[in-house]
């Protein structure tokens, strides 16, 4: 997965930003680039352990999609508590779709595809992130 160096500054700030809460958005782009990273808001009742993508940007993207823009290629959330890799909340609540995750923690950025078993995620697999420019 490619992300440029400008996009890796922006998810950096915003999971700083954030703080004690998780920051959330979406990975825009095709193929293996990511184009645009868009913040979110985190709609979780508890976003100090948990996000949710508010539900009318992800309308309002599939909306755009349909109509030409630019596809989703994945997503991406923080994790306050410093580790860089998916916990078992992400995988219960991933939805089993071939989508990249970019997770955030200290300062590090990692990618994870899902593991796909029926109609459930089962775990994540790392997938190598470029970080170019």
């Amino acid at each position: 997965m490619h992300l440029s160096s400008s996009d890796w500054r922006q998810l950096l700030d915003w999971a700083e930003t954030a703080g004690d809460h998780e920051c959330c958005g979406l990975l825009r782009g095709e193929g293996d680039r990511v184009a645009a990273v868009e913040l979110a808001q985190n709609v979780a009742t508890d976003p100090e352990r948990h996000f949710e993508i508010d539900p009318a940007i992800l309308f309002s993207t599939g909306k755009d999609v349909r109509s030409g823009g630019i596809p989703v290629l994945g997503f991406f959330h923080s994790h306050p508590n410093g580790v860089a890799a998916p916990s078992p909340t992400d995988v219960a609540h991933a939805p089993p779709e071939q989508h990249i995750w970019l997770i955030i923690a200290n300062d590090a950025i990692t990618a994870w595809q899902p593991v796909i078993a029926g109609d459930r995620v089962t775990g994540f697999t790392p997938v190598m992130l470029l970080v170019e420019g």
